[in-house]
């Protein structure tokens, strides 16, 4: 007979990021320590940025991958030139 799976245990100073619907905003929940407002505001972005690109494709699944990667680059592209000007 199987044995039921048991709850994993967290860290205290884990985050978990909830990934919400892409029009919603970020919802952040901390298990312990700080979290870095810009590396969430650059998540927001990301995000964002990855479900224009999926619009733009006619919101044809099967490319998320390479939406969300493509994002990455173009808002930490902007970012680091905002950060050097």
């Amino acid at each position: 007979m199987p044995r039921a799976k048991t709850a994993r245990s967290t860290s205290p100073n884990k985050q978990v990021i909830s990934m919400p619907e892409a029009t919603s905003t970020l919802v952040t929940r901390k298990t312990g320590g700080s979290l870095d407002p810009t590396s969430i505001d650059l998540e927001a972005q990301i995000r964002l940025r990855a479900y224009e690109l999926y619009e733009e494709r006619g919101g044809t699944p099967g490319l998320e991958t390479e939406d969300w990667f493509r994002a990455e680059r173009e808002v930490l592209a902007r970012h680091n030139h905002q950060q050097t000007a």
